[in-house]
């Protein structure tokens, strides 16, 4: 039997699979929700370069919501500012990476912040 740790890794894997075989040719907007606070990161995957990363526990999102780093609110804040960032960085279009865990919660509310902040994915 498999550890809790290798599925996790098997699901994370399979998820990277599927968008690369997609053929798209876009950076993935990555999300990894740890049990403290939510990170994402725009990552150009043909170049091997992260263009974009934040987390709910820099500094540049100190005091933008009330609750802790790892709430729903937090998520929208993050989801906002990594678009802004990415859009500066002149990336318009990703395809998002939700990893090993399920479109639902502070990852959907991340997602849709960043698509209501003009990222395109």
């Amino acid at each position: 039997m498999a550890t809790k740790q290798e599925r996790y890794t098997y699901r994370k894997e399979r998820t990277k699979k599927k968008l690369a075989a997609a053929g798209l040719n876009r950076p993935r907007l990555s999300v990894y929700r740890s049990l403290n606070y939510l990170y994402a990161s725009v990552i150009d995957d043909a170049n091997g370069k992260v263009v974009v990363s934040a987390a709910t526990s820099s500094k540049d999102l100190e005091g933008k919501f009330k609750a802790s780093g790892k709430s729903i609110e937090a998520a929208g804040v993050l989801g906002e500012y990594i678009a802004k960032k990415a859009m500066e960085k002149g990336v318009k279009e990703v395809c998002f990476d939700r990893g090993a865990r399920i479109y639902h919660g502070r990852v959907k509310a991340l997602a849709e912040a960043a698509r209501k902040a003009g990222l395109k994915f």
